[in-house]
């Protein structure tokens, strides 16, 4: 592997330029947040005027995940080669294209394929972001600043579905405006980045880009979601399809890991995702991933199909659950800050998450609106208090010429989660509403006719067919939220497991083969602290004193 041409010793910006470039960063991740939030009270308003269906409700939020989750291990290692600031605003600028291209939708497939490519741009605001604060702020003060994070995302997830919701309720806007209402703010992030953000490039003579092992990722993950998607219902668990489709996921995969071992440059340097820090991260990104997009995508859904809402009213209600994101990143961040200990907060955030889906895993079209704000607050501490505390786990184990690839492999995966989480849910959910409907249809003496249509579309239909189905849209939700509780049990495994460490205050990892105590909770009597050596390649090696 070459060597840098240039180096400069790493050293922590000042307060006020670190806050002046955070400006920026924090409108690029607002502006990546509210692409997804705004259409979430929206969509089912927007798939109803594009007479999509059940599975296109879906796939309008799976294509962005898929991509973004393909794309954002690239993005990650070209920040470990590039000007990250640069990279920063290729994404900007693909986001810009694709948000423009969704307002103009014609049609359910169009809007899929609009938003399949937004989501290339937002695969690399989620992992450039994370990276370009990791170069900036050591891990021990960035627990303060993830307050800051925290905001922009409650922010980003409350004013998301109030302002898609009022969009759509306003007459002369409509519901194109919910994705042309990005464009100016990201017009805005692209000028404060210009001025603001500066950030030394290590140059390396020789650079390779691993083209073959990125394409094999992105292909072997796509067919594998592209699989989730359509089982079960374009065809069976067990045929030729399904067959082929895992087989040449799996053989994909595969044939990427043989390239990574082995590539001068790999996408997804494996010596960081075999570290127990990040292998655990990982995982718990993962399940974390999984019950948070996947459950909380259909929220809005819920609101308006299953309780009779409005968009702009689907919108007010969400609010318990972001004001548990903004309450608990900021203290979490605070305390994290003032003693450096980062494994408590995670493995109770976990907890918190499983008993909010589990207490949401309850809810029908008739539960009480009380009991629904206070397990979407308690979910909303949940995420809290785990989604960044587990990148920035990861951050703190790696040296900072790896930071990129660490950190994407953890958005990697965590946006790989969501969209299983949404399409197996999205499946799950549109199985049990058809059921239920068909069922209730034939006790109520009510023909059927075709194969579901558009059951979104309730205006079309009569009252008697629009009660039955806003009853089994809301009795459906709960079940897949039960799943999502299920799924976040993983997260807690992961969390007990992680290395109890104290964050480190300086930017980069000590030199090679210089050993730095790390404060360890102390262990039946055991030292309080453990001797931690790194060695060339960034992994730590412990040895008791």
């Amino acid at each position: 592997m070459s060597a840098p041409t240039a180096t400069a010793e790493a050293a922590p910006m000042s307060k006020r330029k670190t806050l002046e470039a955070l400006s920026g960063l924090l409108l690029v991740l607002f502006v990546a947040m509210l692409s997804s939030t705004v259409v979430s009270t929206a969509l089912p308003k927007i798939i109803g005027a594009l007479n999509g269906s059940q599975t296109q409700y879906t796939w309008v939020v799976t294509a962005t995940l898929l991509t973004a989750t393909a794309t954002t291990s690239i993005w990650g290692k070209l920040a470990d080669l590039f000007n990250k600031k640069l990279l920063i605003q290729v994404a900007i600028v693909v986001f810009l294209v694709g948000s423009v291209a969704a307002g103009f939708a014609q049609s359910a497939g169009q809007l899929i394929a609009a938003r399949a490519f937004q989501g290339i741009g937002v695969g690399g605001l989620q992992a450039l972001v994370q990276v370009a604060i990791a170069a900036m702020i050591p891990p021990r003060e960035r627990g303060r600043y993830n307050g800051y994070l925290g905001g922009v995302m409650a922010l980003a997830t409350v004013g998301g579905p109030l302002l898609g919701g009022l969009i759509v309720d306003t007459s002369w806007l409509g519901w194109r405006w919910c994705f042309f209402v990005g464009v100016p703010v990201a017009a805005v992030a692209l000028f404060l980045l210009q001025i603001t953000l500066n950030l030394p490039t290590v140059r390396r003579e020789n650079v390779k880009i691993d083209y073959l092992g990125a394409t094999l990722i992105a292909a072997g993950v796509s067919v594998l979601l592209i699989w989730i998607s359509f089982v079960d219902d374009s065809f069976a668990w067990v045929s030729w399809q399904t067959g082929a489709m895992v087989g040449g996921s799996v053989l994909l995969l595969a044939l990427a890991v043989w390239v990574e071992a082995r590539a001068a440059e790999p996408v997804v340097p494996l010596h960081i995702v075999r570290e127990r820090t990040t292998a655990l991260a990982i995982l718990g990104s993962l399940a974390v991933g999984m019950a948070m997009f996947g459950g909380a995508v259909f929220l809005g859904q819920y609101f308006q199909i299953g309780r009779g809402y409005s968009p702009t009213e689907a919108g007010l209600l969400t609010i318990p659950m972001m004001a548990g994101v903004l309450i608990s990143s900021i203290v979490a961040g605070r305390m994290i800050t003032a003693t450096g200990k980062i494994k408590p907060y995670i493995v109770f955030g976990s907890v918190v998450l499983v008993i909010g889906f589990a207490m949401l895993g309850t809810i029908d079209h008739e539960t009480s609106l009380a009991f629904v704000g206070l397990a979407m607050f308690i979910v909303g501490v949940g995420v809290g208090m785990t989604m960044q505390n587990l990148v920035l786990a990861v951050q703190n184990s790696v040296a900072l010429k790896d930071i990129g690839a660490a950190s994407a492999s953890v958005a990697f995966f965590r946006s790989l989660g969501g969209t299983i989480g949404v399409s197996v849910l999205g499946a799950v959910l549109a199985r049990r509403v058809t059921d239920r409907i068909t069922g209730d249809l034939a006790a109520a003496g009510i023909p059927t006719s075709g194969g579901g249509g558009s059951t979104l579309n309730l205006d079309a239909l009569p009252e008697p067919v629009r009660q039955i189905v806003r009853a089994a849209y809301g009795d459906a939700t709960g079940h897949i939220f039960l799943i999502s509780a299920a799924i976040a049990v993983v997260g807690i495994v992961a969390a007990l497991l992680l290395r109890p460490v104290t964050l480190r205050s300086s930017l980069d990892l000590p030199d090679t083969g210089r050993s730095v105590a790390v404060g360890a909770d102390a262990v039946d009597g055991a030292p309080a602290f453990d001797e931690v050596s790194v060695d060339s390649a960034g992994r730590e090696e412990r040895a008791r004193r």
